[in-house]
């Protein structure tokens, strides 16, 4: 298990990018368990009961503990309705309803402390363009924090060109990219100023 830095555990928001296979989605899971007993995921490309069996492999947590706005059920066909712990977006391009779903879930969590997370931004870029999702990813910094819970968004840098992974970084305290080495899975840190963390395996 790879212990996250404290620049990254302590920071109100993060951002792990890199490239397909780099391990984000771990990272993101870990981050997301070490924040929180009861995470929510915003779930852009997979299933809440995917969702759940990948955060228990991952962090060895219970999954039922995540609470999962799912944006791919309703998209294949499969109507399903709101449960405590899953809401269904017709689909990822849907920004109104993944926030108002969102909203639900703020609501209904009074007095729990808990993390969100999107997995993934680049899936809503096949919707929109850089500037909304930017606008968008501002919205839930600023709610989230507003709630003390912790953000995670996640990018996949392969699928986007550099300025608009680095518009996409703004909003965040902290960047954490992600790259294959060989056989090893390594990541850095990036905060606002300074120079990056060391390349470290994971």
């Amino acid at each position: 298990m790879t212990v996250l830095p404290d620049a990254v555990r302590d920071a109100d928001s993060v951002l792990v990018t890199g490239p397909p296979m780099s391990g984000k989605y771990d990272l993101f899971n870990r981050l997301l368990a070490e924040w929180s007993t009861g995470p929510v995921v915003i779930s852009t490309g997979r299933t809440a009961e995917k969702i759940r069996q990948d955060y228990e492999t991952i962090t060895g947590r219970d999954g039922d503990d995540v609470i999962v706005i799912d944006c791919i059920t309703h998209e294949q066909g499969d109507k399903r309705d709101d449960t405590p712990t899953t809401k269904y977006v017709a689909s990822a391009g849907n920004l109104t309803d993944i926030g108002i779903k969102f909203t639900d879930v703020v609501e209904s969590s009074a007095g729990r402390d808990r993390a969100v997370g999107v997995y993934s931004l680049s899936q809503l870029l096949m919707y929109w363009d850089p500037e909304r999702i930017y606008r968008f990813t501002r919205v839930m910094t600023s709610q989230t924090s507003g709630e003390g819970w912790p953000f995670v968004g996640v990018v996949n840098s392969a699928a986007h060109d550099e300025q608009v992974v680095n518009t996409l970084h703004e909003p965040f305290d902290v960047v954490v990219e992600t790259r294959v080495e060989g056989d090893d899975r390594e990541f850095r840190v990036r905060g606002r100023v300074g120079k990056p963390s060391e390349w470290t395996a994971f």
